[in-house]
Parts: C-alpha cells; structure tokens; sequence
C-alpha cells in the first residue's frame, strides 16, 4: 500500500532534477560573457578595411549618407539628401543650396545628352543625388597621365550635375584639367566659369538636364581617366558601347568617338544593334576612316548596287540544285526572302511575278520531257537540269518539288490566278497521265492537289471559269491516283486535301458539281477508300440541289 510520504519523494527528486537543469543551462548561457562597453570600444578602435569603388557600389541604398575619403579616385560617396553633399576632399557635409552671394547660377548644358537611348536605368531614386569622386589617386592607379588621363592631379574643382529626364540625380566631382583635355564642351563651360565667379571653395559648378541615361553618361566620364578605351568597351559589349558612342558624340569626347568606332567596326552586330546605329549615324556625322568601313556594311556605297536580276538567279539555283539536303534548306531560306512578310523584302531586290512564272514554265516544260521519255514516246530528249546520273522517277518528283515550291511563292504573293489556267491547260501531261505507271503518274496529281487546297482553305481567288477548266481537266487524275497520294504523302495532309476537295467543288456552277459529284459517287462505290471521302460535301450539294430546288417548286405551284 502507498503511503503519503512514499508520494512525496519523487517529487522531491524530479524538483531537484528541474533545478539542477535550470542551473546548468543558466550557467551555459555565460560561458561566452557579453562584451562590456570597454570592449566594443577596444575593438571599434581597429583600422577599417579601406572601401573599394565596387563594394560601396553594392551596399549604396545600406549606407546612404556614409562620407568617404577624399583620395579615392572613383569612390561612390552615397545618396544623400537634397540640402546636403560632400564637400571635395572632406568629411563633413555643408549646406547645398548656398546663398546667392557665395555660390553663382551653374552652368547648363542645354539638351547635350537629350539624345542618349534607352539603356538600363542607373539605381538613382527621383529628387535624391548620387555623388562620385573622379581623382588623383585612382587615376594613377588605372593609367592616369597618359592620353588626358591626368595623372597628379588631385584637385577636384569641377562639380557635374546630371539630372535624369525621368528623375534623379547624380553629382560628379571631376578635375577641370581632365575634362578640359577630352572635352571641348566642358573646357568652354569651365572657362566661362573662371570668368565669373568661381562659386564657393573655388568649385566650378556644370549642370546637365534632361538625361536620358545617367549610368551611361557617368560611364562615358569615367572613360576620361582611362589610357585603354577599347579594354572597357570590351567588358560592356556593342550595344552599351554605341550608347557611350552617341553620348562622346554629344560632348565631343574625340578619343572615346575613336575607340568606340574602332570596336564596333570589328565586332559582329545583332539585328537591333544595326538598327541603333543606322539611327545614330543619322544624326551624327563622323570625319573618320573607320566610319567609312561601318558604313559599307550597312549600305552600298559609290552608288553600288546589287545586281537587278539577282533575286531570278537565287531563285534558278534552288530549282537547279542537285543536293537534296542542301536544297531543302535553300528553298526555306529564299522563300523567306521573298514572301510578303519578310522583313528583308526590299523594292529594288524584290523579285517579279514575270521571272517567278518564267521559271515556272522552264520547271513544266522539264517535267513534259520527263515525261515523254517514262511513257516510251519516242522523245527522249533530256531536260536541260536533269541529272544524268539520277533516276527517271527521281526526277520527275524533283521537277514537281520544284513547281510546288514556287507555287507556295506564288500563293503568298497572291499572283498565282495565272498559274492555275496554265495548269488546266496541260493537255500533254493529262494525256501522257494514261500512259504512264502510276508509280510516277501520281506526282503529277501532287500539283492538283496544291491548287485544290488553296481553293479549299481560301488562299487562291480565281474566276469561275478557271475553276471549272482545272476541276474538269484534273479531277479524274485526283480519283485515279489518290491511293498513291494516301501511301507518299511527303508533307501532304490527306484529311486537309479530302475536305479542300469538296469546298471546291461546291464553289462551282450546279451543273459542273453535278456531272463531278456522280464521278466521284461512282469511283467510291467501286473503290472505297482508294478513293477521296468528300461525302460532305456530296450532302451538301444534295441539299442545295433538290432540297431548295422541291421548296422553289412548290412555291411556284401556290
């Protein structure tokens, strides 16, 4: 039996076991003392790691109003509020917005940079400034003293305001003798300056409004203390340096105009990069050798133009070419060219509906002789671009790839009315269609059925009359050889070509659909499947011709 006192005792033991932790953990929690103020002072008292450019750079918007020292060359100083900056070479920040009598109206640069493109936006917040120093000591290490890059000097007396057309602002302390030297601009500006009024602590004050860009514009400045333009424009890359081209342009920085030529005259360009400078070499003229060498490769020059039969010659050599490879690939590529979306399509390089059917008629007039020769005529004439060394079945679908292609150039342009009455009057082909095995008679029904999609789906208007002549010349071929089609289809989308069928028929007069619907009824009843499914298109006429014809009838009995 368990007594009162026999209770007691582990709660005895498990309060003491509570304590004991209680304890320990207490105690564990002041092995490591925390500092005394003693200490945060000793150890405050450490020399600093001196602040690069790039590490203040990241930690701008952490520290804003952080002074740095005035030796630093290319030191960022921090954003700091609109009544307060950094004095040039101190620490401690005075007023910005002095009194009439101690600091002049800055100079302006009226629209100086207004032309600058769109580019990434420097992270500079609307009504708060951004200074830089631009000095002795960073210079010298960076290759100052050679080419205006002004090394020993280590006076900043030039304070540059750009102001951001879509708010911003960054400030730019800057040595007179370095921009003097790169820039005519700021020497008159400057000059102008020492004629008046100097402004407080001897500091020339030059505002730039209006900036599209002000990470560019600083950039293009900092260009000034460099000796090797072309090592930092490889870094940024051709489309940041044909920003920092137009604005040199615009403060007639001449030896970054050079170096930025230079460079991109021999780096490749992408198609938004050719548009940027054909629209900088419009508004700004270069007197140099290499503006010459950019310019013959974005348009002719010495009134050079490419030949005016050009476009026929590409287009010959694609139906010409022997390699099927090679020609698939070409026939892309010109069509591209040539169809009416392309961006390439040019007025005086644009190729004529005349070469386009010339060519056309030299591809039939090749398929005729084939033909003539695979049905034992007694014609055994060879087609002028026939390969001797190809097969007779082979070139005869070579010769069909190619009117089918240009019939595709012909559809897009819109042009190919014409085509389809040449085609109906191939009196020959239909003939020799007879003759022939239908293992090569079947490639003549892939044209027909080109045209007859094209009617279908509504790319090609042609007038009735044309209509009827292909239907009636070409539609029994179509039934004959539409197994062959179904079993080589080569890209031919059957389902596409059974539904175009019946479109097609149905827009042609009662009495046309009449006699080919019975043809048609008459081949799939004996062949099934061999045969074109256009059954509705079979209802549809049904419907028109004796549905309404009973409803007229009646009508007219009242």
């Amino acid at each position: 039996m368990e007594t009162p006192s026999s209770r007691r005792k582990p709660q005895k033991k498990v309060r003491r076991e509570a304590q004991t932790r209680r304890k320990s953990s207490w105690c564990c929690s002041f092995k490591s003392p925390p500092k005394s103020p003693e200490s945060i002072s000793v150890s405050s008292n450490k020399p600093a790691r001196k602040p690069t450019f790039e590490y203040l750079s990241k930690h701008v918007t952490s520290f804003p109003n952080s002074p740095q020292s005035a030796k630093s060359a290319l030191g960022l100083v921090g954003r700091i509020g609109t009544r307060r900056i950094l004095s040039p070479g101190r620490v401690s920040p005075i007023d910005s917005e002095p009194t009439a009598e101690m600091s002049p109206e800055p100079a302006r640069i009226s629209n100086l940079a207004s032309s600058v493109l769109e580019s990434d936006e420097v992270p500079t917040a609307a009504g708060q400034t951004q200074s830089l120093n631009l000095g002795d000591e960073e210079q010298q290490g960076r290759g100052g003293g050679g080419g205006g890059g002004g090394g020993g000097v280590g006076v900043f007396d030039v304070r540059l305001n750009l102001k951001g057309k879509r708010g911003g602002c960054l400030a730019l302390e800057l040595n007179s003798e370095v921009l003097r030297e790169n820039s005519p601009i700021f020497a008159d500006l400057i000059s102008d300056c020492g004629k008046n009024n100097l402004g407080m602590n001897n500091l020339f004050r030059i505002e730039v409004p209006e900036v599209e860009n002000l990470g560019v514009f600083r950039e293009t400045i900092e260009l000034m203390f460099e000796d090797d333009i072309t090592k930092r424009l490889l870094k940024i890359g051709a489309y940041r340096a044909i920003d920092v081209l137009e604005v040199s342009a615009s403060i007639k920085f001449s030896r970054c105009i050079s170096s930025c030529l230079k460079y991109l005259e021999a780096v490749p360009w992408t198609e938004e990069e050719e548009e940027k400078l054909k629209r900088l070499f419009i508004k700004f003229k270069f007197n140099d050798k290499t503006t010459r060498e950019i310019l013959a490769r974005l348009e002719f020059q010495d009134s050079v133009v490419p030949q005016p039969n050009l476009p026929r010659q590409l287009v010959w050599s694609v139906t010409a070419c022997s390699n099927a490879k090679a020609r698939n690939e070409l026939k892309s590529l010109v069509k591209g060219l040539f169809c009416q979306s392309s961006i390439y399509q040019k007025d005086h390089l644009d190729i004529s509906k005349d070469d386009l059917y010339a060519i056309s008629c030299s591809c039939l007039s090749s398929l005729i002789t084939l033909f003539k020769e695979a049905c034992n005529t007694g014609t055994h004439e060879q087609a002028d671009n026939k390969d001797p060394d190809r097969p007779l079945v082979e070139s005869i679908s070579w010769q069909v790839d190619n009117i089918t292609w240009l019939l595709e150039i012909l559809l897009e342009r819109q042009i190919a009315e014409e085509f389809v009455e040449t085609w109906a009057d191939q009196k020959e082909l239909i003939r020799m269609h007879g003759l022939t095995s239908p293992m090569v008679r079947y490639e003549l029904s892939r044209v027909t059925a080109a045209l007859l999609i094209a009617m279908g789906t509504r790319k090609l208007h042609c007038h009735a009359e044309s209509r009827v002549g292909l239907l009636q010349s070409w539609f029994g071929t179509m039934l004959l050889d539409f197994g062959w089609l179904q079993r080589c289809r080569k890209g031919l989308d059957i389902r596409q070509l059974e539904e175009a069928m019946g479109q097609a028929l149905l827009t042609l007069p009662l009495k046309q659909q009449h006699e080919l619907f019975m043809e048609w009824f008459r081949c799939f009843s004996k062949h099934g499947t061999e045969c074109p499914n256009i059954s509705k298109a079979f209802q549809v006429w049904w419907r028109r011709t004796f549905s309404r014809g009973s409803e007229t009838h009646d009508v007219e009995l009242r």
